[in-house]
């Protein structure tokens, strides 16, 4: 049965800063592993730069206006739900995920950031070197990390050098 479930649609946000590290956000009430990059559903007739845009606001309390999208991953990435969380996570309507991901440069400050939104995902968050988040995420999350790591490691490296 959790084959013919649907891969959820969302989008994805990697946020750097001026000094090319990225915002990561520790999951709210989750254990070990669980750091990540804000994300979240597409809504009907949403596209995913609308959808990333909006939970970028929703999750770090970061409006459009202090966000400029910079790169957006070409395909869709995706990834599975370990069969135990199958029918438990997203009241068992999907069986993971397929994401829209894209990279935006952070226009305002660290004081700017308030993660306790109306509906929290994070208890905590702070700036990363990209290249530390994927050891960081839940394993079943691993892979997409280290390709967006990957895709974005030019980026993260002309921030720093000032470039973009």
């Amino acid at each position: 049965m959790t084959a013919t479930l649907p891969l959820r649609p969302c989008a994805g946000i990697l946020l750097f800063n001026s000094r090319g590290e990225v915002f990561t956000g520790r999951r709210l009430g989750a254990a070990g592993h669980a750091w990540q990059w804000p994300q979240g559903g597409i809504d009907e007739g949403e596209t995913p730069r609308e959808a990333a845009l909006r939970e970028l606001e929703e999750e770090t309390g970061i409006p459009p206006a202090r966000a400029k999208i910079v790169a957006e991953v070409p395909e869709w990435l995706e990834y599975e739900l370990p069969a135990d969380l199958v029918g438990k996570a997203w009241k068992g309507r999907w069986r993971g995920q397929r994401q829209k991901w894209f990279a935006m440069r952070y226009l305002g400050t660290d004081a700017q950031i308030d993660i306790q939104t109306a509906h929290p995902e994070f208890d905590a968050w702070r700036w990363m070197a990209l290249e530390e988040v994927p050891a960081l995420v839940v394993p079943f999350k691993r892979p997409v990390y280290e390709r967006l790591a990957a895709i974005f490691a030019p980026l993260a490296a002309d921030i720093r050098a000032g470039r973009r």
